[in-house]
């Protein structure tokens, strides 16, 4: 009965492993769960207690639209300056999303028509893969490679392929691997998107959850992405707020026109409520994200030093909320996953769910403290000479 669009999309691992969990927690099965990006912390006190106080106010149940709460939209504004030093009007250039993913799944629609083609990174966000196919948009999928430092090389597709592209994705600090791009890459990747009339989706929710160092920028931050990027923002990962639902994306009011009028027919915006206790939140962002990172930081070590003592190798990541960690053997990513699952506990989520680039891997994320996050790698070691490849 499904529609031909819907019978194309690939199967959302993450919805079906949620089915198997709860089938072994009501079985008293001790789950650790290190498959979705859903970290246990409480979200800020502060955006609490807003939005208590905004659900009082009669005003904040009325329709949003597409406008949205002017304070937060100013909030917006202020952060993007303070934090990356760039200037976005808050009246033109800001629009408040149900969650980023919504934004960049609708952006295709709103962009796209068959035959045009949609570069994507592979493995990737499924949002990106979803909102292109119900376009019904050519795929281009994009294999990320180690050899390449998981870029997306766009020079690479060649002028036949970059001249049908009128969509690309990207998305560092990078889910799932870890990647960060340096500036120098953003620069050629613009300048690409410019001379093919590309407009580039930066996905952008781990700006702030990076490591050893390294601080990610904006696309604003470099020269010439104001006139073909667009870049979304979430509450979700750096603010521990994945349930609220709240995001936005921010650009120059042309390149948000034709999103802004699609979600005119699809949803009247996000709940003012949340935006009241958005605004709140993005105005003391330093502080809310402080302890988030660093909670973030100790279970990136605890993973990293688990692994080392079982005498597995598993890369770096420079940003994100998840280790990206070779399959040992010849083992599908996704039986492996589902064994580790099953017998021993530990929700993962295997590479080939995120993309056929993804096979060879499977993503953890620092979903839990150090103390559970050490007992999920010495069961997944138990799973892996129960395979015979530990």
């Amino acid at each position: 009965m499904a529609s031909k669009k819907v019978g194309q999309l690939p199967k959302y691992a993450v919805a079906e492993m949620a089915a198997i969990k709860s089938r072994l927690l009501a079985e008293g099965i001790d789950v650790i769960d290190l498959g979705v990006g859903d970290a246990d912390f409480a979200p800020p006190r502060i955006a609490v207690d807003a939005l208590k106080n905004a659900l009082l106010d009669p005003a904040m149940s009325r329709y949003s639209f597409q406008q949205g709460l002017p304070a937060f939209r100013e909030s917006v504004a202020g952060y993007m300056k303070r934090r990356f030093d760039v200037v976005i009007d808050s009246a033109d250039e800001v629009l408040p999303l149900i969650g980023s993913k919504e934004g960049l799944a609708h952006l295709a629609l709103s962009l796209l028509d068959p035959g045009d083609a949609c570069v994507v990174p592979d493995p990737g966000y499924p949002a990106y893969v979803g909102g292109a196919t119900f376009a019904g948009a050519d795929i281009e999928l994009y294999r990320l490679r180690a050899d390449e430092e998981f870029l997306v090389e766009l020079e690479t597709l060649g002028e036949q392929r970059l001249s049908r592209t009128k969509l690309v994705y990207l998305n560092y600090p990078n889910n799932p691997t870890g990647a960060i791009a340096e500036r120098s890459y953003l620069k050629r990747t613009i300048d690409i998107c410019a001379r093919y009339g590309i407009i580039l989706a930066y996905d952008n929710p781990y700006v702030e959850l990076t490591y050893d160092g390294y601080v990610a920028p904006s696309i604003f931050e470099i020269e010439g992405a104001r006139e073909v990027a667009l870049e979304f923002h979430s509450f979700s990962k750096s603010f521990a707020m994945t349930g609220w639902r709240l995001g936005w994306v921010c650009g120059s009011g042309d390149l948000l026109e034709p999103l802004r009028r699609t979600k005119t027919y699809m949803d009247t915006g996000p709940f003012l409520a949340l935006q009241k206790a958005g605004a709140v939140v993005i105005d003391a962002a330093e502080d809310c994200v402080a302890p988030v990172l660093g909670a973030f930081t100790e279970r990136r070590a605890a993973l990293l030093d688990a692994f080392t003592k079982e005498g597995i190798v598993s890369p770096e990541p420079r940003g994100g909320m998840y280790l990206w960690v070779p399959v040992p053997g010849q083992i599908t990513s996704a039986d492996l996953a589902a064994s580790l699952l099953e017998n021993e506990g530990v929700a993962v989520l295997a590479g080939s769910a995120l993309g056929a680039g993804g096979e060879g891997f499977i993503r953890l994320s620092f979903a839990c403290g150090p103390k559970r996050l050490r007992e999920a790698v010495a069961r997944i070691a138990v799973g892996l000479q129960r395979l015979g490849i530990g």
